[in-house]
């Protein structure tokens, strides 16, 4: 495999506040988030009988993402790349509610490797900090896909507390059912 560079840390304004750390295609994470706080990591690995193409353009799919996501967050895409395809270096805003409150999410493509791997940032929202690497690996009778998701909750030693005791698991179960309906749709597709 070979080196390249990953992205963790908080945006402010572009690439401001972006911290690098050279890894061995994303093997290695960075452990500290924003000024040395732990960032919480979510993993959800999925196994999917489909190409890895069609996976990966799936996954990427605005449309497909406001189809497979919780029906009762009422989540669409009202800014940016709103529909199709995203692409490296576009954003989209999505707008959903979590825990009774309606919010906005703003996240940018910061790196993609079609088929392979595409990272989004959140640029604003309700996180710190907030960065979803989308891995894609080919396999014996299809994809394995890899979601690792890496947060940081805002109001610190509060947002400590609901990180461990609420954010993480809502947020793996949150992939999780997204996954299932995107690997039902790449399956029927593939």
């Amino acid at each position: 495999m070979q080196n390249s560079t990953e992205y963790f840390g908080r945006s402010r304004a572009g690439t401001a506040g972006i911290r690098k750390k050279k890894s061995k295609y994303l093997e290695k994470r960075v452990e500290s988030g924003w000024r040395g706080t732990k960032l919480i990591t979510v993993k959800v690995v999925t196994n999917i009988s489909a190409p890895i193409d069609v996976v990966f353009d799936l996954a990427r799919d605005i449309d497909v993402h406001s189809q497979t996501v919780w029906k009762h967050t009422k989540e669409r895409a009202v800014a940016g790349t709103t529909s199709g395809l995203i692409e490296l270096g576009e954003s989209v805003t999505f707008e959903a509610t979590h825990f009774g409150v309606r919010q906005r999410l703003t996240s940018r493509i910061i790196r993609m490797e079609r088929p392979h791997v595409f990272v989004d940032q959140m640029q604003r929202g309700a996180f710190k900090s907030m960065m979803h690497i989308h891995e894609f690996a080919e396999s014996e009778g299809g994809t394995v896909m890899t979601d690792v998701l890496r947060f940081e909750a805002p109001l610190g030693w509060l947002g400590r507390l609901a990180e461990r005791w609420v954010l993480k698991d809502y947020m793996r179960r949150f992939l999780e059912d997204r996954n299932r309906e995107l690997k039902a749709l790449a399956e029927m597709q593939g």
